[in-house]
């Protein structure tokens, strides 16, 4: 009886991911996001739908982890530096916004009839939207880094923030009655402080020197199975604090996201965190009745219709209110406007512990999963919607910006256009002040553009796909054009603008790979560099160097390399020659791999004590056996049989490697 109980939960579980496998193929061409997919299954296989699982109390076992492992990723991503240099978003704008919205939605809900413990989880759940959907689409149509964008990020990151005492809270409620919530909400709330307090402890004083020891056995399994193990600690040490365990995964994934491991942990973590919180999602699912749904529908539609409304409208009041452009107030509103994944956990962790009822959770979770349906179609119609109601708003905003970069761009002939001022941007123009080369640059990144004014750096604050932003750089009259964003979508739209605008100028595009090369050209690229033939082509060129190879025949190679690869651009490269001596420092800094042996000056001392900055050489990671931490503390001792990967010019590469085998430059 048992193995046939077994059986038929593992039928279940095959059956569930099966559907998820075909149904997620077929959706990615559409963009639905993935969490919807996972919901659609638990909807239609489970015991409100065809019934294929009777019951989810199995999988719900397996699908709390996946919300453990959900908090804990986060954890991992969250960051301080990031928070501070984003304060007045994120504590200004997000702060006023999650108050309120939380306010309206619980007088709404009290109004309703609804009790006062009932009405506040359904305000911390709907005052939070989904950090999953919103960045990945933003990220898709390069508007991470615009007006509208940043305040979406900042917002995102404090509703993150209160996501912790929500989780806190919300279990103290269920055990508390009436004449002791102030007091149980107090003694819940110091022992939240005593349970943060202590992982920050331990994770300073612990963790890493735990994880390097663990790093040093050069067990990839041993890692991986700390990793697991520090989660579920977490997760264990709150839940029996009586405080939901996934605080604990959020504040170990903080902790660890501070260590020079992180990147490793997250490459180990994400198998587990995507299948277990796919099972989450599809018992969410399975939680909602079709026939429920549709015998109340339009209340359904009502409140998803409600709160998305007065959301939106929370946030564009309070962005016009601090002087933000309405253009950009409505974009970040379209944005936010649902309610996200976290809103799901908290009504899933409600239910669970009781404070709702289980006709009346369906509802919400309905509610809350029509919104998510919704939330990608009005983020990537942010700018149309905007645009059309604000039109005139948008005129005015970039009317000024129009005539600063007109009038001190129009005196000039036969300059450059640069359009992205990230790393490859700067490096492009470092060039041309070398070559005093005229040139101006547009970008989105509003700190890195008054960063490069201050120093006198003709770079200014314009999104480069609107004509008429780019019209005023005088690009009519410029000998040349360079892309250089890494997100072929910005680059498909600048090369539009371009064509209408300056059709007759030539257009050079950087892209990622070779895979949207037909694409860029069709567009009306002149030429497109992908950055993985040039990165292989620099490898190429170091490999042959460390091998002994002569710097006249490596030129040699590389020269032939980009003859073949680019028919358009023989000739680039004017008056080289075989025959003309080549400095090895001409082709900038390498990254080389040091293997360290017991006869090595290094062994049991710490990278500070090693000096190498004194020779311009960065120590970027260590690697012991199959771990890789990147930007290591200065205080690691370094060990027999790890690998040292420095990074500087080749003849300071050669004395620091002779340091670290003989201890002499």
């Amino acid at each position: 009886m048992e193995h046939s109980s077994n059986g038929h939960i593992l039928i279940g579980i095959v059956i569930l991911l099966s559907i998820t496998v075909v149904l997620t193929s077929v959706s990615r061409r559409a963009h639905i996001p993935q969490i919807l997919n996972y919901i659609i299954v638990g909807l239609f296989l489970g015991p409100f739908g065809f019934g294929l699982i009777e019951s989810e109390e199995n999988i719900q076992f397996l699908a709390e982890f996946g919300i453990v492992f959900l908090l804990f990723a986060i954890g991992l991503e969250f960051s301080l530096s990031q928070m501070f240099s984003m304060r007045k978003d994120v504590f200004g704008i997000g702060g006023l916004q999650v108050l309120i919205t939380g306010a309206i939605v619980f007088f709404i809900s009290s109004w309703l009839g609804l009790s006062n413990t009932v009405s506040f989880v359904i305000a911390g759940a709907f005052a939070l939207s989904s950090t999953a959907i919103v960045i990945k689409q933003l990220t898709e149509q390069s508007e991470i880094q615009t007006r509208h964008g940043r305040s979406a990020v900042g917002i995102l990151i404090f509703q993150d923030i209160m996501a912790i005492p929500l989780l806190i809270i919300i279990p103290a409620l269920a055990v508390a009655n009436s004449d002791a919530l102030a007091a149980e909400l107090g003694m819940s709330l110091v022992k939240g402080l005593i349970v943060v307090a202590v992982i920050l402890a331990v994770g300073r004083y612990v963790l890493r020197p735990l994880f390097h020891e663990v790093a040093s056995s050069k067990s990839q399994e041993l890692f991986t199975l700390t990793v697991l193990t520090m989660v579920l600690a977490a997760a264990a040490f709150t839940e029996e604090m009586g405080i939901s365990m996934t605080l604990g995964a959020f504040m170990a994934g903080m902790m660890l996201g501070e260590t020079e491991f992180k990147h490793q942990i997250e490459a180990d973590i994400r198998p587990f965190q995507d299948i277990l919180l796919g099972l989450f999602f599809i018992t969410v699912g399975m939680s909602i009745s079709p026939e429920l749904l549709w015998d109340n529908l339009s209340t359904v539609l009502l409140i998803t219709l409600a709160i998305m409304v007065v959301k939106g409208f929370v946030i564009f009041m309070i962005m016009h209110t601090i002087k933000r452009p309405k253009g950009v107030s409505l974009r970040t509103a379209l944005s936010l406007a649902h309610v996200g994944e976290f809103g799901l956990v908290i009504v899933t962790l409600a239910l669970s512990e009781g404070l709702l009822e289980a006709e009346f959770s369906q509802l919400l979770l309905s509610s809350i999963v029509i919104s998510m349906m919704i939330a990608p179609f009005l983020v990537k119609m942010n700018g149309a919607i905007a645009k059309k109601v604000f039109n005139r708003s948008y005129s005015n905003n970039f009317t000024e910006l129009e005539h600063t970069i007109g009038e001190d761009s129009k005196h000039m002939s036969d300059h450059v256009v640069v359009l992205g001022f990230g790393r490859v941007g700067q490096t492009t123009v470092k060039f041309l002040e070398n070559s005093h080369l005229p040139f101006v640059a547009l970008d989105m990144d509003i700190k890195r553009v008054q960063e490069a004014q201050t120093s006198g750096v003709p770079v200014y604050f314009g999104d480069s796909a609107k004509q008429s932003i780019i019209k005023a750089t005088n690009v009519e009259n410029a000998k040349v054009v360079i892309i250089t964003f890494h997100d072929h979508h910005s680059s498909l739209k600048t090369l539009k603008a371009l064509t209408n605008v300056a059709p007759h100028v030539p257009v050079l595009v950087r892209t990622l790979d070779d895979s949207h090369l037909n694409e860029l050209i069709a567009a009306g690229a002149t030429e497109a560099i992908p950055d993985s033939f040039e990165s292989s082509i620099m490898l190429a060129s170091h490999l042959l160097l460390m091998l002994g190879k002569s710097p006249d025949e490596v030129l040699r190679q590389t020269r032939e390399a980009r003859e073949d690869r680019y028919g358009l651009l023989e000739g680039f490269y004017p008056g080289d020659t075989d025959d003309i001596a080549f400095d090895q420092s001409q082709l900038g800094q390498i990254i080389q791999a040091i293997y360290i042996n017991e006869s090595s000056y290094v062994v049991n001392k710490t990278l500070e004590a090693l000096n190498l900055q004194d020779f311009n050489v960065e120590i970027k990671s260590i690697k012991r056996g199959h771990v890789k931490g990147d930007d290591p503390d200065p205080w690691t001792k370094v060990r027999v049989d790890d690998v040292l990967i420095i990074q500087g010019l080749p003849e300071d590469v050669d004395h620091a490697e002779n340091i670290i085998h003989t201890g002499r430059a």
